[in-house]
């Protein structure tokens, strides 16, 4: 037997009811909930704004970068974004270090960074300065001010959509 349930359209007493008739428990599946709370739509990156940012990004553009990398370059382009765009080598990588669920040691921070560039060179605009700066000699990352703020809207539907995501198969909360 295969039953199938569309969570988008389909009402939680629907779906309990098809599955109660598949299995002869109850004959008749009812047109709607009474009760059920009004859906909210699932949101997704297709609400982000198209318009430029600053040297081509748009806020869609930034959602597929960091749709495109892997998950702990994922995390540390997030926990840069957290500090405001701008944080020192030593500040990530003892971040990183015994990070509960993205643990990266310190000398592969460097390496798992180089993915931004390469993942911007496929998916960003084209010319761009890259998203993620390097200042060797200061040791710190940063990005700019304006890109900050787009990556804080394209991270809220990662965040609530991770399936939506390389590497984030469940729907579990990051």
């Amino acid at each position: 037997m295969r039953l199938t349930i569309d969570t988008e359209t389909d009402t939680y007493e629907q779906a309990i009811a098809a599955a109660q008739a598949a299995y002869g428990l109850r004959p008749g599946v009812p047109a709607v909930w009474l009760d059920a709370p009004a859906a909210a739509p699932r949101p997704g990156p297709q609400e982000l704004a198209e318009d430029g940012l600053a040297d081509g990004w748009s806020d869609q553009l930034l959602f597929r970068m960091i749709a495109s990398l892997v998950p702990g370059a994922r995390a540390v382009l997030r926990r840069i974004t957290e500090l405001g765009g701008a944080a020192s080598y030593e500040d990530i990588q003892h971040h990183f270090a015994d990070h509960p669920t993205n643990p990266i040691p310190p000398s592969k921070i460097g390496g798992t960074l180089t993915s931004v560039k390469a993942v911007q060179r496929r998916v960003g605009p084209e010319g761009a300065s890259p998203l993620l700066q390097r200042d060797a000699r200061a040791r710190r990352y940063r990005i700019d001010d304006v890109l900050v703020a787009g990556l804080q809207r394209a991270f809220a539907p990662a965040d609530i959509c991770p399936d939506l995501l390389r590497g984030e198969p469940s729907w579990s909360a990051a």
